[in-house]
């Protein structure tokens, strides 16, 4: 009968195993033993770890952000806060100077990377807002060094990068404030001297419905020259922090986007059709209410759309960069929403006052002074707001990661490396694999 050279004869390789099994309990023995030796030997690893929560709104300066990052659905590489944290704590600014502070020789220093593979374990705690720092070294007090000393060092690098941003933004906003205070001043003189010179100090009451009619084109030009000035300053603000990093950034395209093109058309028409409904209806009226809505809806489309864009564009670049080139992006193009919706408004404000030209001409002039006086007014007022709640952001904005638990000190007696058990499992293992491995070896040479 042929047979099988492929086979194994069980009975046989057992009577094998059994002529040999001082050999093969040796194997097994000495495998055991090297891995109980190596288990002891190596340097005992402590754990600490910080669990730190984040902010779940992403902090970009410019309208609706928020709600376009709501859209979004966090995704990305740059709409989650959280996934940009975890990557910010392993940069050279929070690490280095851990690394400088230990005691390593020069020659075995290790570079940022290093260091967070060997010692650090950041990660994001079930898909929530947690963030939990730990760290390891042979020395517990050690290990708890680190792992505050990595939640600290972030803290203080996000209170200079804040109070960095807030600054900018705040002088950009101051310049604006100056000017516009005195544009406002000035309109105001004009105003005071023409009714001086022409004894015109309140016009009749069919004016005076007039200009309560046109209010509507008054207060929501004011409303879209706040969002412009902001805008710039937000735009200014974000391109001085990209500074070089800005001339090597990808050109996006955004304003070029036909989708972003034909929201911000959308956006014009709704805030023309807004002021006729305020024209006509005070701010509690359905209409009025619908319309606010749907402006706000095309508002943070718009916004989605365009972190959308810079979004596809944008993954080569590290977490901060991408932050700063959204912010930028934003506010360029709610600048360009607000400088064509005031166009349209003063287009249609220009229609509604040739449509009154049965008044003198003094009262015309008067009308015209009151209403640019009361713009200039509001918007000056609607700043200096804005520049009080952005000091007020700024000073939260250190808030942005809260200490849960702080790094704990690890038990020395509870090292949570070399894992002396599983190491010796490990070499049992071994050793079996190496006692089969002779065991059929010693079958073949006597087949």
């Amino acid at each position: 009968m042929e047979r099988n050279e492929d086979s194994v004869d069980l009975s046989r390789l057992f009577r094998v195993m059994g002529d040999r099994k001082a050999v093969l309990f040796g194997i097994v023995g000495i495998c055991t033993i090297v891995a109980l030796v190596i288990s002891l030997v190596l340097p005992k690893q402590y754990e600490s770890t910080t669990l730190v929560q984040t902010r779940t709104a992403a902090k970009i300066d410019a309208t609706g952000a928020a709600a376009a990052m709501a859209l979004l659905g966090g995704g990305g590489g740059i709409a989650s806060p959280t996934t940009n944290y975890i990557e910010l704590m392993k940069s050279r600014t929070v690490l280095d100077p851990i690394i400088d502070s230990l005691d390593f020789e020069e020659e075995k220093k290790p570079d940022t990377k290093s260091f967070a593979k060997g010692y650090l374990d950041i990660k994001n705690v079930k898909g929530t807002n947690l963030i939990e720092v730990s760290a390891r070294s042979t020395k517990p007090e050690e290990a708890q060094a680190i792992s505050k000393a990595v939640v600290d060092n972030f803290l203080l690098m996000q209170t200079d990068m804040n109070k960095e941003t807030q600054s900018l933004l705040m002088k950009f906003l101051d310049d604006r404030i100056s000017g516009t205070k005195s544009e406002a001043e000035e309109a105001e003189e004009k105003l005071a001297q023409f009714s001086r010179e022409h004894k015109v100090y309140s016009p009749d009451d069919q004016a005076k419905a007039a200009i309560d009619r046109m209010a509507a084109f008054d207060k929501a030009i004011s409303e879209v020259e706040v969002a412009a000035k902001s805008a710039q300053a937000s735009l200014d603000a974000a391109n001085a922090q990209l500074g070089e990093q800005k001339s090597a950034s990808r050109t996006y395209g955004v304003s070029d986007n036909t989708t972003v093109q034909s929201i911000r058309n959308q956006i014009v028409a709704k805030r023309v059709q807004l002021v006729g409904l305020e024209q006509n209806y005070t701010e509690l009226h359905p209409r009025v209410q619908q319309a606010r809505k749907e402006l706000e809806q095309l508002q943070n489309s718009l916004d989605a759309e365009v972190l959308a864009t810079v979004e596809s564009n944008a993954t080569t670049l590290n977490p901060t960069q991408s932050e700063l080139v959204s912010k930028s992006a934003l506010a360029a193009v709610n600048l360009a929403v607000a400088t064509a919706s005031e166009s349209a408004l003063k287009e249609q404000q220009a229609k509604k006052e040739a449509e009154l030209g049965s008044f003198p001409d003094d009262v015309m002039d008067y009308m015209r002074l009151s209403r640019d006086s009361k713009v200039k007014n509001e918007v000056y007022l609607n700043l200096v707001k804005q520049y009080e709640q952005n000091k007020i952001q700024a000073a939260m904005e250190s808030m942005d990661i809260q200490i849960i638990d702080p790094a704990n000190l690890p038990d020395e007696d509870r090292p949570v490396a070399p894992r002396k058990k599983l190491i010796t499992v490990i070499g049992f293992a071994i050793g079996v694999l190496f006692a089969m491995g002779y065991s059929l070896l010693a079958y073949r040479r006597e087949a």
